[in-house]
């Protein structure tokens, strides 16, 4: 049975919503460096801005300005909460300043205190692929040692400003990604592309990302015991395709390193057998001190948030057809529809996904992710009828309901998104999730006028009646 405080949300980014890219004394950060894309045509990266390319984030869906209207829009639909992130580099505009920006300080109390009005608990994401481009740029991000500590005080200076108004905080978002050449931009901010290639340097990186963590939590639950921290993984469940005993362990290696070690790590404080194991195989070598091994023990989540949006099988035979996906392509299970966008369309999985992670860590989970990204057409009454967006939630809502009913313990599930945003794969507004729909499409037409979609209506009932309407 789901709790009477259970969290029903919807969750965001700040690069993906809030535009105002260079208003108000915000630095840029690395997505604001990313152009726009397709399902075919991969976003680039630029070092600078071009002119003649198009930045989606520099103007997001207008949140910065229309923050009000989309809060008492979130307050209608009933959201109990509301994942977002704070812009790092609208707080400390290059990263490495001592003064934070008093004008980025103040719009996110603006932000909480909007939710906070209509009875709406924020969950806050500290770096959501959204890192200082100064410090990319000079730093080579988290490669760099420095950076933790920067990363230290732009964490010690939010939790401090903002420890009576917001009571749960994520610290990296989908911290896995990092181990993909992408992740190693967006998560771990290496600019240097040949560093972006290296692995060992990737898990150099990665390693000081952990250890931030680990730093943040202690400091967080220091400044307010009452914080509750968590991590954040990009959970792309994973099936041996056969019953071959070679795909089976295949299929066991690929999770663990994939979708297991960074939460192993972040959960127990510790680095687990199996990636010594591969570290050891792949003569991957970096500095692990005591004083790591304390910080990562001293820093430990108190609860596990992940996205789930499909699975993926895999094969130890070659030649087998693919699937796309988030983050982590796969091959193509043949007993699963898939989305316009070619990502497997997969609920049980979630429900099977849930008892995986309770199993293994025994510590509260938290949904705050997961959506339908597609086409969506708007009638000239202003309707929007999303039925195939219903009947992913629905049928992914059911099956969470199963698990908690068999004991899985969760306090929370946020849709992806409540409001149509910049997609982070594709730099899309043609990849809709949104339960609201936005007036902007990828010519950068559109008024950015609001309508409310059938989705919405339908989310409202199932937020009223504690998922009794399911």
């Amino acid at each position: 049975m789901i709790r009477k405080e259970f969290l029903w949300g919807g969750a965001t980014a700040a690069n993906q919503i809030e535009g105002a890219w260079n208003v108000d004394g915000k630095g840029p950060s690395v997505g604001d460096f990313l152009t726009g894309g397709s399902v075919n045509e991969k976003r680039k990266y630029t070092t600078n801005i071009d002119k003649s390319k198009f930045y989606p984030s520099h103007d997001g869906i207008k949140f910065y300005e229309n923050y009000k209207e989309d809060i008492a829009l979130f307050s209608e639909l009933g959201l109990k909460a509301f994942r977002l992130s704070i812009s790092w580099s609208r707080i400390f505009p290059k990263g490495d300043e001592n003064t934070p920006n008093k004008k980025g300080l103040e719009f996110y109390d603006k932000i909480f205190d909007e939710c906070l009005r209509y009875g709406i608990e924020p969950i806050v994401t500290l770096c959501h692929f959204d890192f200082p481009m100064h410090l990319v740029k000079k730093f080579n991000g988290f490669y760099s040692k420095e950076t933790i500590g920067f990363f230290e005080r732009y964490v010690d200076t939010v939790f401090k400003r903002y420890k009576n108004k917001v009571k749960y905080w994520i610290t990296f978002n989908e911290v896995n990604f990092s181990m993909l050449e992408d992740g190693a931009l967006e998560v771990l901010g290496i600019n240097d592309v040949e560093l972006r290639n290296s692995e060992n340097a990737r898990f150099k990186a990665l390693h000081n990302v952990l250890i931030a963590s680990a730093k943040a939590v202690k400091l967080g639950h220091e400044i307010n015991p009452s914080f509750k921290i968590g991590c954040m993984i990009a959970h792309v469940t994973l099936y041996s395709l056969t019953s071959r005993p070679e795909d089976n362990l295949l299929t066991q290696q690929t999770d663990r390193m994939f979708n297991d070690f960074c939460a192993d790590v972040q959960v127990t404080g510790e680095y687990p057998y199996y990636a010594k194991n591969y570290f050891l195989k792949k003569n991957i070598s970096f500095e692990l001190t005591e004083h790591d091994h304390k910080i990562l023990k001293s820093g430990v989540v108190d609860f596990y948030s992940f996205s789930y949006y499909m699975s993926n099988c895999i094969s130890s035979e070659e030649g087998h057809e693919t699937s796309a996906g988030n983050l982590l392509g796969g091959i193509k299970n043949p007993y699963l529809d898939i989305s316009e966008w070619g990502w497997q369309i997969d609920p049980v999985g979630l429900r099977f996904t849930m008892h995986k992670l309770y199993d293994r860590y025994n510590i509260p989970l938290m949904i705050v992710e997961n959506g339908l990204g597609a086409v969506d057409e708007i009638k000239e009454d202003g309707s929007i009828i999303d039925d195939y967006r219903i009947e992913y939630l629905k049928s992914h809502l059911s099956e969470m309901v199963k698990a908690i009913n068999e004991g899985v313990d969760i306090w929370g599930y946020m849709v992806w998104s409540p409001i149509d945003i910049i997609s982070s794969s594709t730099g899309e507004m043609k990849k809709r999730y949104g339960l609201i729909y936005v007036n902007r499409n990828d010519d950068q037409q559109g008024n950015f006028e609001r309508y409310k979609k059938k989705s919405f209506y339908w989310y409202k009932d199932i937020i009223e009646s504690n998922g009794e309407n399911l």
